[in-house]
């Protein structure tokens, strides 16, 4: 698969800019100059969706959520998203931190109340306000926020890593595309898909940061008795936009890792508090019955289109929630595959797929399961009202019943409020890559173009009531992109399968390298094994002896008819050996300079401005198109660097062969 230049891809894409931004003006204006129109047109086009296309929704979700689980559990399940050296950028917490605060915290905040009781309140079928409707009621919110919908994420975010990290494509949604049209991503195809992803991305955004203002400024009245009113909201809107536009400016590794980290030790918190300020043993029993309630009935519910029962009940809430979640996933997906680069496949799946379903299932079980005791067993049917009548004061009613409520009040506002900024800021994050070919290193006039312009949508919508017209045209335009996720999703197996043959055919047996140096001495080679180089011993060995040997095998290849090309990277402390072969996958061998770490044995004592050079030494590494593979070849001749090279070519071959 071949790469766009560097300077090529560090530059705005105008045409994904620039028609993305028009289109994005034209249905604001027409959202807010007529919103009554546009939200009555929008709604006829998701009722027909809706009403013909509901068991279209349910099989893709399910055909997404069992691909995930293969993928996690297959020998795919080895294979890295980046090179086969690559490490994780980020530790486990931090990337935990992230991938959940702009999946889905903001929902956990806004339903975690709300949801179960409503299904309690009003269930799809059966006698409402039973210990029945309780079970049913938490079994329906885990599945709504379980499994099905981070599995829609992953499998995005596994697409894009994959093509991205290990195939050098841009991390755009175009590149999803790649197994079907090939270099054709980089023309109107590819324009087109990225554009898409662009404006569901902002009126995803700016839908829900309107909306969740509503929450915000019903919680600061609560609290404060801040009046409720779209002057307040609008200056709310402002305020996050604000603070979301000094995240975007100082940057992923600063602004929103260190708020999702934040977001996620309160969450703790509050979630903690609310565990043991209330019935601690209730609610441990109430988790693991509702943990294995859901888990025994998955296959059931996940196709259950209730055929025979006739309810609009799917309508407003399953299918709901599955075109939601589709609608979000190339904005969700492709940001948690930005902070997942060399994580395995398998890594990814079991992180992605079971953590935050965990701590949901935690956080709705306490809150959910505490709210429906306190109507059913305490007789607090003034929570249930409330829920019913206003779902944005739900979880502040909810929190008014335990001691300290004021200060668990607060705790949540201020949640509300950095979720949204990461929400904010994490969205310009992603719609900055998709305008500048997958690279987040821009300007910073562009990243603030976008996450100044989500707070003017929302503000604008929110004054002229367009907000749900725009949600609901958020929504419809699931369906077509699932039809695209499914014909991406094969894609990816087809590619991975790919990669598979290209490992087994590297762990094909060829004639052996001779020996590392020219006259076997044993002496020598042993040397060369308890040698801790410098860098520049490394460095003149790579241009005197590995270069040279690059040369002389391109110049044979080269009389072969082959077109071939060798990289000398002088001030990189590499030379890479290019064998192109057309519509078919390049040779590449590449000689570079590692730095390790000396092991303790091998210290000495050094002043502390020594230290950090004196304490490690450098390997000459063999790369492949793959990634590193492990193998230091300083003090190798250059006849074996030649003889490894044509092992490897022998293996490239053999996997072309394979393929054919």
């Amino acid at each position: 698969m071949k790469q766009s230049s560097t300077a090529e891809q560090a530059r705005l894409n105008p045409p994904v800019f620039f028609t993305a931004s028009g289109l994005v003006i034209l249905l604001l204006l027409y959202a807010a100059v007529f919103p009554q129109q546009a939200d009555g047109a929008f709604s006829h086009l998701q009722n027909i969706i809706v009403d013909n296309g509901s068991w279209f929704y349910v099989l893709t979700v399910a055909i997404i959520l069992i691909t995930v689980v293969f993928l996690g559990l297959s020998r795919y399940g080895d294979i890295k998203l980046g090179p086969d050296h690559a490490s994780p950028d980020y530790s486990k917490i931090t990337w935990f931190s992230m991938l959940f605060s702009a999946g889905m915290g903001i929902g956990l905040m806004f339903f975690g109340v709300a949801e179960p009781v409503m299904h309690f309140l009003s269930p799809p079928v059966g006698d409402a306000g039973t210990v029945e409707a309780a079970r049913e009621a938490m079994k329906i919110t885990f599945f709504h926020w379980g499994l099905h919908a981070w599995a829609i994420y992953a499998i995005v975010a596994l697409i894009l890593a994959f093509f991205s990290y290990r195939h050098g494509l841009p991390l755009t949604m175009r590149s999803a595309l790649y197994p079907l049209i090939g270099e054709r991503i980089y023309g109107p195809v590819g324009h087109a898909v990225d554009v898409f992803a662009v404006i569901g991305t902002v009126f995803g955004i700016a839908t829900s940061l309107g909306y969740g203002v509503l929450q915000m400024n019903t919680g600061l009245n609560y609290l404060f008795e801040v009046p409720i009113g779209v002057i307040t909201q609008v200056v709310l809107i402002a305020a996050v936009t604000a603070l979301a536009a000094v995240s975007v400016v100082t940057g992923l590794d600063k602004g929103i890792r260190r708020l999702s980290e934040l977001n996620m030790s309160l969450a703790v918190i509050l979630m903690l508090l609310v565990l043991f300020l209330g019935s601690t043993i209730f609610l441990m029993q109430a988790l693991i019955q509702n943990a294995g309630t859901y888990l025994s009935d998955i296959v059931r519910v996940t196709f259950n289109l209730f055929a025979y029962e006739k309810t609009d009940w799917i309508g407003g809430w399953t299918i709901f929630y599955w075109a939601w979640w589709l609608a979000w996933a190339p904005f969700v997906g492709l940001f948690i595959a930005r902070v997942s680069r060399g994580r395995s496949i398998r890594e990814f799946v079991t992180g992605v797929l079971f953590v935050p379903i965990g701590f949901s299932m935690m956080w709705f079980t306490f809150f959910g399961n505490s709210a429906i005791d306190m109507i059913l067993n305490g007789g607090l049917d003034s929570l249930g009202k409330a829920v019913s009548n206003d779902v944005a004061i739900a979880l502040f009613a909810f929190l008014d019943q335990f001691p300290f409520g004021s200060i668990l009040s607060f705790i949540a506002i201020l949640m509300v409020i950095i979720f949204f900024v990461t929400s904010a800021d994490s969205g310009a994050l992603v719609v900055n890559m998709l305008c500048s070919n997958g690279r987040d290193d821009t300007p910073i006039w562009q990243r603030l173009y976008w996450v100044i312009g989500v707070g003017l949508i929302a503000a604008i919508l929110l004054l002229a009531g367009g907000l749900g017209a725009l949600q609901t045209l958020t929504i419809a335009s699931a369906l077509p992109f699932s039809i695209v996720l499914l014909i991406a999703t094969y894609g990816l197996i087809m590619a991975l399968r790919v990669d598979i043959a290209k490992r087994e055919s590297l762990q094909m047996n060829v004639a052996p390298t001779p020996p590392a140096t020219t006259d076997g001495n044993w002496k020598e080679r042993l040397h060369n094994i308890v040698d801790y180089p410098s860098k520049s011993v490394v460095s003149r060995y790579i241009q005197s002896v590995a270069r040279p040997a690059c040369e002389e095998v391109a110049e044979e290849l080269k009389a072969q008819e082959l077109d071939v090309l060798v990289e000398n990277e002088k001030e990189n402390d590499r030379v890479r050996l290019i064998v192109r072969h057309g519509e078919e996958t390049d040779f590449i061998y590449e000689v570079r300079s590692r730095s390790h770490l000396k092991p303790e044995f091998t210290q000495v004592e050094t002043s502390m401005d020594e230290m950090d050079e004196s304490a490690r030494y450098y390997r000459a590494e063999i790369h492949l198109r793959e990634g590193g593979q492990d193998y230091d070849v300083m003090g190798w001749s250059k006849q074996a660097i030649i003889h490894d090279i044509i092992d490897h070519y022998h293996k490239h071959m053999h996997f072309l062969h394979v393929l054919r």
